[in-house]
């Protein structure tokens, strides 16, 4: 099957049915609810994921046997240009989700990040520029724009990384604008705010109160004074959908949140009062950033969404932490919580 003009991939209308993509961190949590709502599109749908010798797919085993079967597995390192080269041949168009995430391992081993997040997302924009990829989504997130200086923060918001994990994705962004402007590849920028919802591993701050309030009465937690745009899963993946499928969006950076700011310790009230029972709150000082690195406030402005996906997230942050909270209780083997995972 001969490659798509990507004009004509671009001017067509519901643009991703039939259409041959890759998703790379597929076996993460959104990359595995990426994947999943692909695969129903009709998608021919490929996941990059970082090769193990356990065979392990990560989030994607979560993934309905019926679908998980007609999807195409390939491992590698996006550290690894070959890799990369050989996962984007005939390829259509690539969602970029593939980095190290965790806030408090980059503290922990930042030229990891640089290497993953920068270097291995340059590998992947110069073997789709090589590829002439039709169309390529790069996942950012907000930690880029570090503790508002106004809110709600839209997208010409200063970026202040506050943690070498935010660097390394400012650095990833301005990368993929870069090959945009200078080769014309046609990349477009998704920010999602805080995204939550099922599948989501303990390390983030809505399994990790849910998990431990599900297995006894204390909490132990971090600042709970920070607050957060929480946006849940479904509605991401529905923002990040639209942009591959709608042209404005191209050389663009669009944020993708809930509009609504909330505290941590709001947050873990409404899921003790979704629970039911009495709980406590233990400070755990391993689990509160440097006061510099802290991003103490973020909301999302999403006009820009709004104007040119038509898109707006739907669910409220108590419909979404119900539906976590009810996949959290058949999956609690999978919440680790007898430690602290950073």
């Amino acid at each position: 099957m001969p490659r798509s003009d990507p004009k004509s991939l671009l001017s067509a209308g519901s643009t991703l049915a039939g259409r041959r993509v890759l998703v790379t961190g597929a076996a993460g949590f959104i990359g595995s609810h990426l994947t999943e709502a692909l695969l129903r599109l009709g998608a021919d749908v490929t996941a990059f994921i970082r090769y193990n010798s356990r065979g392990d797919i990560g989030a994607l085993r979560q993934i309905a046997p019926r679908e998980l079967g007609r999807l195409t597995i390939v491992t590698g390192d996006l550290k690894d240009p070959a890799a990369v080269a050989q996962a984007v041949e005939r390829i259509e168009v690539v969602f970029h989700l593939g980095a190290l995430i965790g806030i408090p391992y980059s503290y922990v081993h930042p030229m990891d990040y640089v290497q993953t997040n920068v270097v291995g997302t340059a590998n992947l924009l110069e073997a789709c520029r090589r590829a002439e990829i039709a169309r390529i989504v790069q996942f950012s997130t907000s930690e880029v724009y570090g503790t508002a200086r106004y809110a709600p923060i839209d997208e010409d918001h200063p970026l202040q990384a506050q943690s070498p994990y935010a660097a390394s994705k400012v650095a990833a962004d301005q990368l993929a604008l870069s090959y945009f402007r200078s080769f014309g590849l046609p990349v477009a920028i998704a920010r999602p705010f805080n995204t939550y919802g099922p599948r989501q591993p303990a390390r983030a701050i809505i399994p990790t109160i849910i998990s431990q309030a599900l297995k006894g009465s204390t909490v132990r937690l971090g600042s709970l004074t920070p607050s957060r745009d929480m946006n849940y899963v479904a509605d991401t993946v529905e923002g990040v959908l639209r942009i591959a499928e709608t042209e404005a969006a191209l050389g663009d950076v669009i944020n993708l949140g809930s509009s609504r700011e909330i505290s941590i310790g709001d947050i873990a009230q409404i899921i003790f009062n979704t629970i039911g029972g009495e709980f406590h709150i233990e400070t755990d000082q391993a689990r509160i950033r440097p006061e510099k690195s802290e991003v103490h406030r973020l909301l999302a402005d999403c006009s820009k969404a709004e104007r040119l996906l038509g898109w707006k997230s739907s669910h409220s942050v108590e419909e979404g932490i119900r539906k976590t909270i009810e996949w959290a209780r058949q999956n609690l083997d999978l919440l680790q919580t007898d430690r602290y995972h950073v």
